[in-house]
């Protein structure tokens, strides 16, 4: 554990005064911190390498060729998949966007689209809009009064409505609940439902493996796990990915053109067309290569142990009220303070050099549902430690004793 502590002094953004004081950075959920690897390799790529991939025949393109194809053999082995069936696009939503616009064929009238309460708006809004276009029924599995999916219950929805697309978060972006998505995937799949899951808070703190859930489609960015923003991941078993139609068209992704027609390549490359975002890849290779070098227990152990004290602290001061599975969570902790606005603790917290987020989330409809108009989400990375928590704590009491007056 002492190792993983230590790995703090690897993202410079950390060691910085804001405001005043000292950074503690408590926003991991919107973005993680980079380490200096990944900032150095990006760096690189610009002064000594920068060059197109699968255009030239020189040695710098053959280079930046080789190393963008082998990033991709990189996330596939990581996750448990083959180069074949991972995509590169601008992010988890952009995916998300692709599997849904490519599905239209596949969906028809009545059809049903099964989604959860806990959706971020992304995975709510392109599944919204293909039931606009096809005429299919969007429906919701609920959460319970403390913004819990109850598996037992979705799977008794899931059986009974029998969906033909199933999509929802591997951990909530609002509350941090991790979903038992193995369980849900397998039960829709019993129906013949095209499963996506959307893996972009839990990919840093789950490491999810794709054979053991199975799932059709998996999606993620690349900013949420210590790499470059701009960059997402969509993962589909090769046979689903390639049935679909191209999303974008352009260069690179094209077999033959003439002016009466074109055909098009087979995935993944189906589904690249244009330049690539080239850096941000070979930034993501190094930010693979550093989370490949920690003991994924020994990281878990530590997030955990994290979450557990800030819980803890949390729950001590009175007029907070948590939501959210405080047992089952990757590390998010998002609450209220009686009926205080969020906002005026975000720019109270900010003056102390305490960055959070808070707001609805992306998550208006899960909002609604809890009755709120937003929360104060704290959201741990690795790099953090008590002594972070500790200064959040302290300025969040000092911040009661402003408002309270």
């Amino acid at each position: 554990m002492s190792d993983i502590a230590q790995l703090r002094n690897d993202f410079p953004a950390l060691d910085q005064m804001t405001e005043g004081n000292p950074l503690v950075y408590l926003d991991s959920g919107a973005t993680s911190q980079k380490p200096q690897s990944v900032i150095d390799e990006i760096n690189r790529f610009y002064a000594k390498n920068n060059s197109n991939v699968h255009r030239g025949l020189h040695t710098l393109s053959e280079q930046a060729t080789s190393r963008y194809e082998k990033t991709r053999e990189k996330v596939a082995q990581f996750i448990g998949a083959n180069a074949t069936e991972i995509v590169w696009t601008s992010g988890a939503t952009h995916s998300i966007n692709l599997v849904a616009s490519g599905l239209t064929q596949y969906i028809s009238d009545n059809d049903i689209i099964l989604i959860t309460a806990l959706e971020h708006h992304a995975n709510i809004v392109p599944w919204q809009q293909l039931a606009m276009r096809t005429n299919a029924k969007l429906q919701v599995i609920p959460v319970n009064e403390h913004g819990i999916i109850e598996t037992k219950q979705a799977i008794n929805i899931i059986a009974q409505l029998k969906p033909k697309i199933f999509a929802c978060s591997h951990a909530s972006n609002t509350l941090g609940n991790i979903q038992d998505v193995k369980k849900l995937v397998a039960k829709a799949k019993e129906f013949g439902a095209i499963t996506l899951v959307d893996g972009a808070q839990a990919f840093l703190h789950l490491r999810p493996n794709m054979k053991e859930l199975d799932c059709d489609f998996y999606v993620f960015s690349a900013h949420k796990a210590l790499g470059p923003t701009g960059l997402g991941v969509l993962y589909g078993k090769y046979k689903q990915l390639n049935a679909l139609p191209a999303y974008q068209t352009g260069g690179e992704m094209i077999e033959q053109v003439s002016f009466e027609k074109t055909t098009f390549r087979d995935a993944p490359a189906k589904f690249e067309p244009g330049t690539p975002n080239i850096s941000a890849v070979l930034g993501f290779s190094a930010a693979l290569d550093y989370l490949n070098d920690i003991e994924f227990t020994s990281l878990q152990r530590f997030e955990q142990s994290l979450y557990r004290y800030l819980v803890k602290q949390l729950c001590a001061i009175d007029g907070i009220k948590l939501y959210g599975d405080l047992e089952n969570n990757i590390g998010t902790a998002s609450f209220t303070y009686k009926s205080e606005h969020h906002y005026d603790f975000a720019m109270l917290l900010n003056s102390y050099g305490v960055a959070i987020r808070s707001g609805h989330h992306c998550t208006q409809p899960l909002m609604q549902t809890l009755n709120l108009n937003g929360t104060i989400r704290v959201s741990l990375a690795f790099y953090n430690n008590k002594t972070d928590i500790d200064r959040f704590i302290n300025a969040l009491n000092e911040c009661i004793a402003l408002i309270e007056g």
